[in-house]
């Protein structure tokens, strides 16, 4: 016999879940402002300081500007800081999603060893040309990124449905291949010549200065491709949450739904990858501070791993400017000054949760 629920009680049950509603709504608007005043300051924020009102009269009226305002910023800063928020999109969706599917609040793209493997790709490319299937010479370095990110995340999605794997062991499985990949990064660095190791090297910081109109396109695209998937699945994601067992009787296809979710995960961590080097910890902080202002509702859940995280280096991108005067700090360093504390807490959080 059905549940009846009297008719003052089901009113008062709408009325919270719209209360709700409207509060990750506003939540929502909240980061979108913050995104757009970060990535206004990072315009303005450089060797050649402006004023915010020149950034916004030279981005309204263009024609009208200083030619040396407008070169610098529509050649130079908008790229850079509209890739920052790309980039940071793309890993913070990844390692929400991967936080999903393999129930686990420590996994993102760079501590599961999925950047470590789409920087060795990319590595040995930049040292030796080595193409792993034919591409042209531009795209040799992004192609081998994606190629190896896909395989360290096949890795984990096939050890993932092995009969007793857990948490635990999914996470020393991608701690066991950050080591061996930087080991072979290592390796690739020992072998290459000098010019080949400082270009290995500082792509490996993590940098924005060499984004172009054309990779900023790429990273976009995948990123306008990978979301609409995910905002399909967001019921299916969402149960996922309750547990496999659970999730299969509510009629979700597990194994096929992480699969697929995995495979556009290394695709949203190793385009962004290739393009700027390696950036931790964004995809493991963003999804956790969206966790707390949002919930586990990926309707919602979903848009605000994405703004946190493009807000969050779109930040660092601003501090790689700022922080020492006159220098500008790869971009990865900065993320990991604050994603490491970060990431300590949550190590310190689940110990004592635990029984």
């Amino acid at each position: 016999m059905p549940l009846q629920v009297p008719g003052s009680a089901a009113l008062d049950l709408a009325a919270i879940y719209r209360k709700r509603t409207h509060r990750k709504q506003a939540a929502l608007l909240l980061m979108a402002t913050a995104l757009l005043c970060s990535m206004m300051l990072d315009l303005a924020v450089g060797p050649a300081g402006y004023f915010l009102a020149d950034i916004v009269h030279a981005l309204i009226a263009p024609a009208s500007s200083p030619p040396e305002v407008r070169a610098i910023l529509w050649t130079i800063r908008m790229p850079t800081a509209l890739m920052a928020g790309v980039v940071g999109a793309s890993l913070a969706v990844a390692g929400a999603q991967m936080q999903t599917v393999l129930a686990n609040p420590l996994a993102s793209p760079f501590t599961l060893g999925i950047s470590a493997a789409a920087g060795f790709g990319a590595a040995i490319a930049l040292a030796f040309g080595v193409a792993i299937v034919p591409a042209f010479l531009e795209y040799v370095v992004p192609l081998n990124a994606l190629l190896m990110a896909l395989l360290a995340a096949g890795l984990i999605h096939a050890f993932s449905l092995q009969r007793g794997a857990t948490t635990e062991s999914i996470v020393l499985l991608g701690i066991a291949l950050v080591f061996s990949f930087n080991a072979f990064l290592t390796l690739v660095q020992f072998f290459a010549s000098e010019q080949a190791v400082a270009a290995v090297v500082f792509w490996t910081m993590g940098s924005l200065t060499k984004v172009t109109w054309v990779k900023l396109g790429i990273s976009t695209a995948v990123l306008a491709g990978v979301l609409p998937v995910f905002v399909r699945r967001a019921w299916s994601l969402t149960r996922l949450r309750l547990g496999e067992d659970k999730a299969s009787s509510l009629g979700v296809n597990v194994r096929h739904l992480k699969l697929e979710t995995m495979a556009l995960v290394a695709l949203l961590a190793a385009v962004p990858v290739a393009f700027v080097g390696t950036i931790g910890f964004v995809g493991l902080v963003g999804p956790h501070i969206a966790r707390l202002l949002i919930g586990e509702d990926q309707r919602f859940f979903l848009p605000a791993s994405a703004l946190c995280g493009a807000v969050l280096l779109s930040a660092s991108s601003i501090l790689s400017k700022t922080l020492i005067p006159g220098t500008l700090l790869p971009i990865g360093i900065v993320t990991a000054i604050i994603g490491v504390p970060f990431f300590l807490l949550l190590i310190l959080r689940s110990v004592r949760t635990r029984p």
